[in-house]
């Protein structure tokens, strides 16, 4: 005897061996013996032959015609003998009856199974909703084939044109599109970024990388909604001094300037005036609130997405030969020491005479030039006199860095300034610590240092940089960086608190500080009552926590952008070999633009040394770079590296001023976002 039975949703068939109650010893035509229960087994028969019946019941079931048999079974539960006598129209033979079951289970939206062998007649509408769905698919099946074909040849689908960032980088993969997207970079052996390239769904990959960005950062885009410019309250002062600012050539928002008075009594009157929108932006207003939905100016070589709006920009920013709201600091200094008199602040409007670049002046202006008074250029006598006093700002940050148990900030570093016209990148080497960088630095660090204390000292909280002792080992625990509410010690910098305050036009936590300050200037020991945030507030950390997030999210990308460029100056300067430095291990710096790679096999030397590599090739999509190893040289003399063993990785290209300096010595914790600089924001990136 054989029987037809089903096991784990199968059907199989076999020989019987032997039969012990309910239970059967079958014989498969594999030859595998299998324990079969008497309550699976569906058809008893002595002919055909198994293997013979289960190849007939096949063909019966291909051929049985579903539609008539589903209006033959009617709406009542039946067994597939009962259905088959009816369908065949006599009692079914073992094939015609294991065949009918066959069908009978292979057509779900059909019937119903209802037990072993018993089905049920789907309801007419459920029915014909899965044949409509069922059609679907294969339309869509169609479809999506269509576009696999388009996509192979190198076409973008016009349905598939409005979302390419989408399948790109968020992606729903369960949409035909998806798939189609995938199955043919499968097929083709690439990567889905790689066949938008090809199919012109991104033009470039600096537009995959810009792409990805704006969809993770901007999804409604980097534009702005028509604002109403805000004006500074009428009645503030007039300072009367000749202030000019010290800047890239590419600067636009322009934050910081200064001015130098000689006293009656001999001493000096030195100004730090900073732009002032808070004087006219308010909390919670329309211009605040997009403020700090983007937190930060992002910045990337040849082009920035600004904070503000162009035109609240313009209002505020200290533009030669405009007088501008500013929130100046003022010392008063004693310039037989440089020891700082007193200080005060205060709101008012600061004519700018002049915007100084680094572009013009760098040549000029120089250790030797400021020392003996060579040269002629714009505010000379007023450089001479603060680059002194920023000597013994400098001074006083390293001795107090040194109480703190650290060493000397290092001031031979090289920085690379970004320019990007027409898609031509220019990278230009610049030494760190340059006078004017120096001036600009001591002289923010100063500022945010003081208004620092004044909140602290009015009972006012504000939004701080500390760095200090962290915790577990390493020099990473030692000098950990955080954001905080509260004043407290920034030890890489040398001071005891350090606000920023600075860049209100390019960070929010700085338009922030910058309410808080305004209340202390104007009210003094009422400052707590009307400053807009007070001790303890909620909205306080939640800003800090954003800024922290979005921050570093810029920081990130501007790497990935700087990265990029100097891939692109590979190609345009047709770099055949070039030479790097050893920073540790595999990982090396080119000398020629800031980009740090690993280099696999690389043999043992000591940190520093000289290299010289082979270029082999470079991918502008994921941002790789092949090398071999030509030769070994030596160390290069009187150049710090890109970053310190004890430092971590150095900054942001193009630095200069306050940030090239707070970043050096934040890296030291291994901070993930280094500040943009007070002074100048990463060059190129204006």
């Amino acid at each position: 005897m054989n029987v037809f039975f089903e096991e784990s949703g199968d059907f199989k068939v076999g020989s019987v061996l032997s039969q012990a109650g309910e239970a059967y010893q079958v014989e498969l035509s594999s030859g595998k013996r299998s324990k079969v229960k008497a309550k699976d087994v569906l058809l008893q028969f002595e002919k055909p032959d198994p293997a013979t019946l289960l190849d007939a019941a096949k063909g019966i079931a291909a051929d049985v015609d579903l539609e008539f048999l589903w209006e033959v079974a009617g709406q009542e539960e039946f067994g597939f003998a009962e259905l088959g006598a009816e369908y065949f129209g006599h009692a079914p033979l073992p094939a015609e009856a294991a065949g009918l079951v066959l069908a009978l289970h292979n057509a779900p939206i059909y019937f119903y199974k209802k037990g072993r062998g018993r089905y049920k007649a789907a309801p007419e509408q459920s029915l014909r909703a899965a044949q409509a769905g069922i059609e679907k698919k294969k339309q869509q099946a169609l479809i999506q084939a269509g576009y696999v074909e388009e996509l192979k040849a190198g076409k973008l689908p016009a349905a598939l044109q409005p979302m390419v960032h989408q399948l790109l980088f968020k992606p729903d993969r369960n949409t035909i599109e998806y798939k189609a997207m995938e199955t043919a970079a499968s097929e083709l052996q690439t990567s889905a970024p790689r066949l938008m390239l090809k199919a012109g769904g991104i033009a470039s990959p600096k537009e995959l990388h810009m792409g990805r960005f704006l969809f993770e950062n901007f999804p409604r885009g980097a534009g702005f909604p028509p604002v109403p410019v805000p004006s500074a309250p009428a009645g503030l002062p007039t300072a009367n001094v000749a202030a000019f600012s010290i800047d890239d050539v590419t600067t636009t928002e322009i934050d910081d300037a200064f001015s130098v008075e000689q006293l009656d009594d001999g001493n000096v009157r030195v100004g730090i005036h900073i732009a002032a929108p808070g004087l006219a932006i308010k909390p919670d207003d329309e211009i605040d609130k997009i403020a700090r939905g983007r937190m930060s100016t992002v910045y990337m070589p040849g082009d920035k997405i600004t904070m503000l709006p162009d035109e609240v920009v313009n209002a505020f920013t200290l533009a030669e030969g405009n007088t501008c709201p500013a929130l100046s600091l003022y010392a008063t200094l004693n310039p037989a020491d440089w020891s700082t008199v007193s200080t005060t602040t205060r709101a008012e409007l600061v004519p700018i005479k002049s915007n100084l670049r680094h572009n013009d002046l760098d040549a000029l202006v120089n250790e030797e030039t400021l020392e003996n008074g060579e040269g002629e250029y714009p505010h000379k006598r007023e450089l001479a006199l603060i680059w002194k006093w920023a000597l013994k700002l400098e001074a006083g940050r390293m001795a107090k860095r040194e109480a703190f148990g650290l060493k000397p900030e290092q001031a031979n570093r090289v920085d690379f300034n970004f320019y990007v016209e027409d898609d031509v990148v220019s990278i230009v080497r610049r030494k760190r610590g340059a006078p004017l960088d120096k001036i600009v630095a001591e002289l923010m660090i100063f500022a945010n240092s003081t208004w620092g204390k004044l909140l602290h000292d009015s009972g006012v909280p504000g939004i701080y940089r500390s760095q200090g002792a962290g915790s577990g080992a390493g020099w990473a625990a030692k000098m950990q960086v955080r954001m905080v509410t509260h004043a407290a010690p920034h030890q890489g910098l040398g001071v005891d608190q350090y606000a920023w305050s600075t860049s209100p036009l390019r960070r929010y936590t700085d338009l922030v500080n910058q309410w808080q300050i305004i209340a202390c200037a104007e009210h003094g020991v009422t400052a707590p009552l009307v400053a807009p945030f007070k001790p303890r507030d909620a909205t306080l950390f939640s800003i800090v926590s954003a800024f922290d997030a979005a921050y570093s999210a810029y920081n990130d990308f501007q790497q990935t952008m700087e990265r990029y460029w100097c891939l692109r100056w590979l190609g345009q300067e047709q770099v055949k070999q070039t030479e790097a430095v050893v920073l540790k291990e595999d990982v090396l710096r080119l000398n020629d633009v800031p980009l740090v790679i690993r280099l696999p096999g690389m043999p043992q030397v000591a940190r520093g040394v000289q290299v010289k590599l082979d270029i082999v090739r470079w991918d502008e999509v994921d941002l790789s770079l092949e090398a071999r190893l030509l030769e070994v040289a030596q160390a290069a003399p009187g150049e710090e590296l890109a970053f310190d063993e004890e430092e971590g990785e150095g900054g942001e290209a193009g630095d200069t001023g306050e940030a090239a300096v707070e970043e050096v010595v934040e890296a030291e914790g291994a901070v993930a976002a280094v500040s943009t600089d007070d002074a100048t924001p990463a060059a190129g990136a204006q």
